[in-house]
């Protein structure tokens, strides 16, 4: 993080929806992918669910990382963009190569539900 910019200053601003603030934090050298240890979140995921789009937009714009998950929420961007209802958002993730994870209890596709509990591979 430079001098010009403030991480925890840029997440607020992406929270809130405010893409200028959003934009001079990122010029200024913010990592759009650091989760801070007092947030345990990511920019991106927590504007995603403060249903903040164009944000989230510019954020995937400025590199920030469409597979990295928020600790703190558990979940990843296309799984906040699904969550948070923003549906275009949502299909740009999974155009742009995100991956929603199954449904806890849901079969990972080849394997039976049984077989992951085990370690063991496909049936």
């Amino acid at each position: 993080m430079s001098s010009g910019g403030n991480w925890k200053e840029m997440y607020l601003a992406a929270c809130e929806g405010d893409i200028e603030l959003v934009r001079y934090h990122v010029r200024h050298g913010v990592d759009v992918n650091y989760a801070h240890p007092e947030f345990l979140s990511t920019p991106l995921v927590a504007c995603i669910l403060a249903k903040r789009e164009a944000v989230a937009e510019f954020l995937i714009d400025s590199g920030a990382n469409i597979h990295l998950p928020s600790e703190f929420d558990g979940v990843n961007p296309v799984q906040a963009a699904r969550q948070a209802g923003l549906m275009r958002l949502h299909q740009r993730l999974l155009e742009l190569g995100a991956v929603e994870p199954p449904a806890a209890g849901q079969a990972v596709e080849g394997r039976p539900w049984w077989r992951s509990l085990f370690g063991r591979g496909a049936a």
